[in-house]
């Protein structure tokens, strides 16, 4: 009989990188639950588990890697609404939104395009949207994807559809650094795992 991983052995996995990328950052490395198939393959059942929406979006570049899976596991996702960095969305004029974010290390730039909102699915008149991550810190890349999300709406043959964030969903959060009470302010915070 195969054992089935834990949350607490996953956890086990997970290396922390003092000093980096810069002095005064401990970087969180999730990289190692990817090298073996049954971790990872619990992480996303379990991430899958709180999913509530059908619609997901995720930043780049690990956020990609937990929420993509999601799509095909089962789950309530059926729509993955992408923020990459500058220069890697391809765009036609005035769909791309820049979304500017303060990260623990510095500010940044998140884009995403107008169009892939427009495709979402729509719940009970509303686009419900779930936002997925890998680490939830200080809560400022996630709360302003709510917010530039939330600030839209969408039209769907001649109806205007409002857009709505009904969760955050994260793999693991530092909670020293209180980001899930930023963010709870705006809508349900879950993780997984907790340091």
């Amino acid at each position: 009989m195969q054992h089935k991983v834990s949350l607490e052995e996953a956890k086990k996995l997970i290396q922390f990188y003092p000093n980096w990328p810069k002095e005064g950052v401990n970087f969180v490395d999730l990289l190692p639950l990817l090298s073996d198939a049954d971790t990872f393959g619990v992480i996303i059942e379990e991430l899958g588990k709180h999913l509530t929406t059908p619609n997901v979006a995720a930043p780049e570049a690990r956020g990609f890697l937990f929420a993509a899976p999601l799509l095909v596991t089962g789950s309530k996702a059926q729509n993955l609404i992408t923020f990459r960095k500058n220069g890697k969305l391809p765009a036609n004029e005035g769909d791309l939104q820049k979304v500017a974010i303060v990260k623990e290390y510095g500010e940044d730039s998140l884009f995403f395009r107008k169009s892939d909102v427009q495709n979402a699915k729509i719940t009970n008149g509303v686009v419900e949207i779930s936002i997925l991550d890998d680490i939830l810190a200080t809560g400022g890349t996630a709360l302003k994807m709510a917010e530039h999300l939330e600030a839209l709406t969408v039209i769907k043959d001649g109806v205007e559809y409002p857009v709505k964030v009904k969760e955050f969903i994260f793999l693991a959060d530092l909670s020293f650094l209180h980001g899930k009470e930023i963010l709870e302010k705006f809508a349900p915070v879950y993780s997984l795992i907790s340091f």
